[in-house]
């Protein structure tokens, strides 16, 4: 007990005083978990929209890929990632293994499928027939499909919120693909691994409640918009 009230200390101390390291890792961690996010969402809303609507041989098996992919290892993804990054890998001449693009690559890998699994449980809850009174209506295909997406904007925001506490709260991929340079690759869960594997766990506490934090506020403003939206 004695260790978490001096972990709250110290993280109140490091917050009073802005401790510019401390600062710098928490931006690194918040611009590499925004970027991965937004970049599920522009590849997993799409995709999960296309497996919902779409009817094709083998939809269910390219589903079932995707459910399983909601729950891929970090650091399954931080191997692949490092082995395509590699020096050798397939994609080694772009140079940005060990930087914050590289860790960015890894959370939108573990991000995506959530976000998709998410799309595709979003649509297929729609009813039923809304897709065929639209089209009588009048609406082209991409008009219909944008009208499905909004009717299903409240459970996309879950698939948001979770995309992003998928991505913030992960280490294993960070540390592979990242790592934990400091000053460079440096993010909060990394840093409290670090801060406990040297014995300094007020600090590792304190790193801890900043990074709860950040989740907090992030999903806080992201419930605040779904809430409002939400039907009366």
């Amino acid at each position: 007990m004695g260790l978490i009230l001096e972990g709250i200390r110290e993280a109140f101390h490091l917050f009073a005083t802005l401790d510019s390291e401390v600062m710098a890792v928490t931006l690194l961690s918040l611009k590499v978990s925004c970027c991965a996010t937004l970049i599920s969402l522009l590849l997993g809303i799409p995709v999960g929209t296309l497996l919902a609507l779409a009817d094709f041989p083998g939809r269910r098996l390219v589903i079932s890929g995707v459910n399983t992919g909601m729950g891929l290892p970090p650091v399954v993804v931080g191997l692949f990632v490092t082995i395509f990054l590699w020096r050798n890998g397939p994609l080694g001449f772009l140079e940005i293994l060990y930087t914050p693009a590289a860790m960015i690559i890894a959370q939108a890998v573990i991000a995506t499928p959530i976000v998709a699994g998410i799309t595709i449980a979003s649509i297929q809850n729609l009813p039923a027939n809304l897709k065929l009174q639209v089209l009588a209506l009048g609406a082209t295909r991409p008009q219909m499909v944008w009208i499905l997406v909004r009717e299903a904007r409240l459970p996309l925001l879950a698939g948001v919120m979770a995309g992003f506490g998928g991505v913030i709260s992960e280490v294993g991929a960070s540390i592979m693909v990242g790592g934990n340079i400091k000053g460079q690759t440096r993010v909060l869960t990394t840093a409290t691994v670090m801060e406990t594997g040297k014995g300094n766990f007020d600090t590792a506490i304190a790193l801890s409640l900043i990074l709860l934090s950040l989740a907090f506020g992030v999903n806080y403003l992201l419930t605040l918009v779904q809430q409002r939206e939400r039907p009366r």
